[in-house]
């Protein structure tokens, strides 16, 4: 848990909704026995200099996908220089990999989480991690038991192998296992897009105004030329780079950065102080959101009239908070 920003309940929607698809057990399970003959790590924390801090209960994860693909990333991710992408452990699990091309929607992180017997965690929330911040968590439960509890928002979650569920985790939640078998689930991070709107029970989506989701947008491909024309050098607030920040926190007085769109390779980046520090990932319109986030903020090159201009957006919800910078046009790119 942070302090940064508060649990946000969107409107009509539940702590937790099963979703409209079913799964093999025997065959996720098959594939989770195989990859428990690996060395599964302990759940951590990542920051830009790497490991915060591990899981002080017996909280273990196998990443399916992670940024970069990386087999020791544990965590969910964040706004970065890489994207997400399978890891090796995903070519040993066939059916995962069916199950997550199943889901109508792009997938962020997909970890395979195991809770140890004997396993409690202290009650947080994911901060910004809902969909009116442009996640959408959803969960495969592959072994499980009565003794493998899980509650959000005070409510109890006990969920059958096989089965698809969406759970709101920027509500305050927890886990314990007092059983002495381990509990697994396939733990998902997707953009949310309406058609995985529609696999929530028909009550649930007349309950919730859509408007109140942050739904992703498809990736928009720039040939080079193209872009070529967001190539620009403004000055950024600082905390916009940190998608902590609480809500609005970019738009008041404070330092700020020398920042460039530029290219490296085939991407462009947001560069901080001549150091590439995020790729983006276009939207259309000249609009991107970081590599490894979501829609929750963005930003936009208009390279129209006598000079650029870079508008900077967060969304939560239907409520959008923007900044309007002067820009320089930057044809190299540095």
């Amino acid at each position: 848990m942070t302090e940064a920003t508060q649990p946000h309940v969107v409107p009509g929607l539940p702590p937790a909704a099963r979703l409209a698809i079913d799964f093999d057990v025997e065959r996720l399970v098959a594939d989770v026995t195989e990859l428990r003959r690996q060395a599964w790590s302990l759940q951590r924390t990542y920051g830009a200099e790497g490991v915060i801090d591990e899981a002080p209960i017996d909280w273990r994860v196998l990443p399916l996908r992670s940024p970069g693909g990386d087999l020791d990333r544990t965590d969910p991710g964040g706004p970065a220089l890489v994207d997400f992408e399978p890891t090796a452990w995903l070519e040993k699990a066939p059916y995962l990999a069916e199950v997550l091309a199943t889901i109508p929607a792009e997938i962020r992180s997909a970890r395979l989480m195991a809770l140890g017997p004997g396993a409690a965690s202290a009650s947080h929330f994911d901060n910004k991690y809902g969909v009116a911040w442009g996640t959408a968590r959803v969960h495969v439960p592959i072994l499980t038991h009565a003794e493998a509890r899980m509650y959000i928002a005070d409510e109890l979650q006990q969920w059958q192998p096989g089965t698809f569920w969406f759970g709101d985790f920027s509500q305050v939640h927890r886990v314990e296992n007092t059983g002495t078998e381990t509990r697994v689930h396939l733990v998902i991070d997707t953009l949310p897009t309406r058609e995985l709107f529609d696999l929530l029970p028909a009550e649930v989506r007349d309950a919730v105004d859509p408007a109140d989701i942050v739904f992703s947008r498809p990736r928009q491909p720039l040939a080079a030329e193209a872009a070529d024309a967001y190539l620009a050098s403004f000055e950024l607030p600082e905390s916009f780079t940190n998608w902590e920040e609480t809500e609005g926190e970019f738009l008041q007085p404070q330092k700020q950065l020398a920042a460039a769109v530029a290219r490296e390779g085939e991407h462009l980046v947001l560069t901080l102080d001549g150091r590439p520090e995020f790729r983006l990932v276009h939207l259309g319109d000249g609009e991107f959101r970081f590599a490894g986030w979501t829609e929750e903020r963005t930003l936009q090159v208009v390279p129209d009239g006598e000079g650029p201009r870079v508008v900077l957006r967060t969304r939560v919800g239907s409520r959008v908070q923007q900044l309007e910078l002067a820009a320089r046009r930057d044809p190299a790119g540095s």
